[in-house]
């Protein structure tokens, strides 16, 4: 569709800055720094973009290699695709181990020295966390931005759902959301009159139906107080059937490929299962989509340096704004060489995500005045639990999750413990056990099985798979944390970012108690319980005697919370720093509480509100 994506050499940068002042710098090509540079690339605002990775996938060709990097890697982790990267590294679940007592040096980018070991992840190439996201896009309940106030939980946010509501609208348009309202609308998820989605809802799996058959209508009890539950598809960001109704009548028209020299890309959701890591043909929204609409607009001015790694931010130490940034630019994802320059901007917008964020005011000395840059670190904790249906049930057909259970997101019950959101995986055990891989072992070292029968079994038994992914709402701690130590450095003499992080007891009794909803489940729909967690395993979490293995979700928050309360946050309700009044901290950071929502839709919602203030700055 579009083609005129195009890379800015640092000559051409450098000239650029001695003819034109750029007026913003944006860090991160992830959503937000998409969203932003949209917007004010649409005011007519001359706008610099940093990207840390090479930039390969701006082109069919590029995004194809990383498809093929994906289909030729042995593990088929969330970075697969993505080469590794020494001067822009990132965390893979591969190579994942906790800092050992005495240790002067880590082997992973992410050094992990709390006692907890998570798995989380991002990724650090142009289009940032989009390119491997399972692109859910729930909005958050509105009692989720009041949990102090209602359940005396974390912290309120300084927003309220109706605050949001218009923002969450443009964003589902942005990504061109497929869902119905009427499935949306639960736990006081209010719409306006008439709204609908910019493309008709994804249809549950069949694997969804079938447990949807058996369950549907049941309820369960907790703290007193009985939830009916009932198996609803998710919001998606991938393209379906484009709603006719939206826009009043005017229709939606999904976005396709960022490359004119599509054949069958960026078209209707296929339904295949590795869309987690990498879609195959682009129906799955990523930013590169939102900034393809940038690069090609005849008003304001775009600029991509990649390759470029932001180093440190400059601040006048009396006015206490930000003077510029130091970038280092490299030649070579293999070698060190690289060449240190300082860009100056009106206003400065760090759009990495919740580690990256931090990280880089850290390493730069800027520690916020209320001491909370890189503390109240989130991620929602994942318990998964899996079992044997009764018959064939379809899995491995449709995306990685079409429809789950959402009853337990809200309830009164969270003055007590956490709520959570329940997936259900059409790809079976793959996230558990490494389903397919381990079932062919199991079934040639175990059953000695091959040729048809090999086949035959094979297909019968992961058929049947069902895994149930637990969503578990992490509160803020200001003990967990992001931090940086001179002694982790990466191959540009970077700081690497340290976590602490503990899964707290309050998301443990939620844990306990998905479990137990694990069992009652599968008890319903006749499946046989599988579940089985590993003391050894990196994610072991020992809880009143039982033992639970916690994935990490990828949702990172938290870091540079917003606030009215300058003493209590980082950044106001604009995601404006406190101390520094041309510097944005935008994404998930600035999230006070997480819930049970992805987080991908609010945050985006957020910096769309952020934009009007960066304008409105810049004016």
């Amino acid at each position: 569709m579009i083609s005129s994506i195009k890379k800015t050499s640092l000559a051409e940068i450098k000239a650029r800055l001695e003819q034109h002042p750029i007026e913003a710098v944006i860090v991160g090509t992830g959503i937000s720094g998409a969203i932003i540079a949209n917007e004010l690339t649409k005011a007519g605002k001359n706008v610099l973009l940093l990207e840390a990775g090479p930039g390969t996938n701006l082109t069919l060709q590029g995004y194809n290699e990383f498809l093929s990097n994906f289909y030729g890697a042995t593990s088929k982790d969330n970075q697969a695709p993505y080469p590794v990267n020494p001067n822009a590294s990132m965390p893979r679940s591969t190579n994942l181990r906790k800092l050992q007592p005495g240790e002067t040096d880590s082997a992973t980018y992410m050094v992990q020295s709390g006692p907890y070991v998570t798995d989380t992840n991002y990724t650090r190439v142009y289009g940032g966390t989009t390119m491997h996201w399972e692109a859910k896009t729930p909005r958050m309940l509105p009692e989720d931005f009041k949990s102090q106030t209602l359940f005396g939980q974390g912290v309120d946010w300084p927003l309220g759902y109706d605050d949001l509501e218009e923002f969450y609208q443009v964003a589902e348009r942005e990504i061109g959301v497929s869902a119905d309202v009427e499935d949306q609308s639960y736990l006081g998820v209010t719409f306006p009159k008439d709204y609908v989605y910019p493309m008709k809802g994804l249809p549950l799996s069949y694997l969804d139906q079938q447990v949807a058959k058996r369950l549907d209508g049941t309820e369960v009890e907790l703290y007193g107080q009985r939830y009916p539950l009932k198996i609803r598809p998710f919001p998606q960001g991938r393209n379906g059937i484009p709603n006719d109704k939206y826009d009043r009548g005017q229709g939606y028209v999904p976005v396709g490929a960022v490359s004119n020299h599509q054949i069958e890309i960026g078209e209707r959701c296929q339904g295949n299962t590795n869309c987690v890591p990498i879609c195959p043909v682009q129906a799955r929204y990523h930013s590169g989509k939102t900034l393809a609409k940038a690069f090609q607009r005849a008003t304001g001015s775009i600029h991509l340096l990649v390759q470029a790694v932001a180093s440190r931010v400059v601040i006048d130490p009396v006015s206490g704004r930000v003077t510029a940034l130091e970038v280092k630019v490299y030649k070579d994802p293999k070698s060190s060489e690289h060449e240190t320059v300082t860009i100056a901007a009106t206003i400065f917008v760090l759009a990495s995500n919740a580690i990256e964020t931090p990280r880089l005011m850290l390493a730069s000395g800027l520690r916020s005045s209320s001491g909370l840059i890189g503390r109240n670190l989130m991620d929602h904790s994942y318990l998964l639990s899996w079992a044997t249906m009764p018959e064939i049930c379809g899995t491995m057909r449709g995306t990685s999750v079409t429809g789950g259970i959402i009853d337990l997101r809200g309830g009164a019950f969270r003055r007590h413990q956490a709520a959570f959101s329940v997936d259900i995986h059409n790809d079976g055990w793959g996230w558990a056990v490494g389903s397919p891989y381990s079932d062919l072992t199991t079934l040639v070292d175990q059953y000695n099985l091959f040729g048809p029968e090999l086949r035959r079994g094979l297909i019968n038994r992961i058929s049947s798979q069902l895994l149930l992914a637990f969503m578990i709402e992490v509160m803020p701690s200001e003990s967990n944390r992001v931090t940086v130590d001179p002694q982790y450095t990466d191959q540009l003499g970077n700081m690497r970012p340290v976590v602490s992080f503990t899964v707290p007891e309050y998301t443990m009794r939620g844990a306990a108690y998905a479990r137990e909803f694990a069992r009652t489940v599968f008890a319903r729909v006749g499946a046989a319980d599988q579940s089985r967690y590993d003391p050894g395993d990196y994610g072991y979490v020992a809880y009143n005697g039982q033992g639970y293995a916690i994935r990490g979700g990828n949702h990172l928050a938290g870091t540079h919370v917003m606030g009215n309360d300058r003493n209590r946050s980082v950044v106001d309700t604009n995601q404006r720093s406190w101390d520094h009044p041309n510097l944005y901290l935008v994404g998930g950071g600035s999230m006070p509480t997480i819930g049970t929502a992805n987080v991908t839709l609010t945050l985006a919602a957020l910096c769309y509100r952020s934009a009007r203030s960066m304008l409105d700055q810049l004016q």
